[in-house]
């Protein structure tokens, strides 16, 4: 496995690597990539959405790299801008990664989530252009809307004093369009931190663009439980869901057919 961390040069986020190496099974071998971008309500990224999944990734075949993208006292565009320079910078290595340029994802859970969609539905803005193009989002019940459901506090850390002037903007549903890529989306009824309408007003947009998307809402389980299982819990077994746990096997199902 290739394990490194690495400041990128223009933004000067950090990311970490968790990558096969693939050189002595089968070395023309190209994998998917995954950009994680774990969630904290733009205060902070919280551990059990990072390595445990990245690892798990790894061992479904998929490259996969964490964005430590910034946080509060960071504003708005600022953690975009890092993302989009990470996406790029995996492009720009998928063959010293064997990766397969065409398949990289980004995946995003809860504000990280948010995170996610915005180089989603704005990476057509970045200097990067195609270059840090998402090929597919996987959304973990994201943050999405700054509208009524919209969790209150994440827009309140990454808009700091724009908030007046900028909310409407970060609000992505409204953000949607025909260079939106491929979503896969899952959340919980249940939610009371994030409503699932985070999620259904994503999809009803990306409906009406004729974007291709699959969704999965499970009736019961709090926010924020990750993989939902004990890897992941952080000290809170109501996270340990296990009607829950496919959604990471139907993820890299999806990811790998597009």
């Amino acid at each position: 496995m290739i394990h490194e961390r690495i400041v990128l040069p223009r933004t000067g986020v950090t990311i970490t690597t968790y990558l096969n190496e693939n050189s002595a099974v089968e070395p023309t071998r190209k994998f998917p990539l995954v950009l994680i971008c774990p969630g904290g309500g733009y205060l902070h990224r919280v551990p059990r959405e990072g390595e445990p999944v990245a690892q798990r990734l790894l061992v479904s075949g998929i490259q996969a790299v964490i964005v430590h993208y910034s946080c509060q006292p960071a504003v708005w565009p600022q953690a975009l801008h890092e993302i989009g320079e990470a996406m790029a910078y995996c492009r720009a290595h998928a063959e010293e990664w064997h990766a397969d340029p065409h398949k990289m994802a980004i995946m995003g859970f809860s504000a990280g989530g948010h995170a996610a969609a915005s180089l989603g539905t704005c990476w057509h803005t970045l200097e990067e252009g195609d270059a840090c193009r998402p090929d597919a989002m996987i959304l973990s019940y994201p943050v999405i809307t700054s509208g009524e459901y919209r969790h209150h506090n994440s827009f309140v850390r990454l808009l700091g004093d724009q908030f007046e002037e900028k909310l409407d903007e970060v609000s992505l549903e409204k953000r949607v369009s025909d260079k939106t890529p491929p979503t896969f989306l899952w959340h919980t009824w249940e939610d009371r931190v994030v409503p699932v309408e985070n999620s259904l007003l994503f999809a009803w947009a990306l409906r009406k663009q004729g974007i291709p998307c699959e969704m999965h809402i499970y009736q019961k389980g709090p926010h924020g439980a990750a993989l939902c299982n004990n890897e992941t819990h952080q000290g809170d077994l109501s996270r340990v869901l296990p009607h829950c746990q496919n959604w990471i096997e139907m993820a890299v199902r999806w990811l790998k057919e597009l």
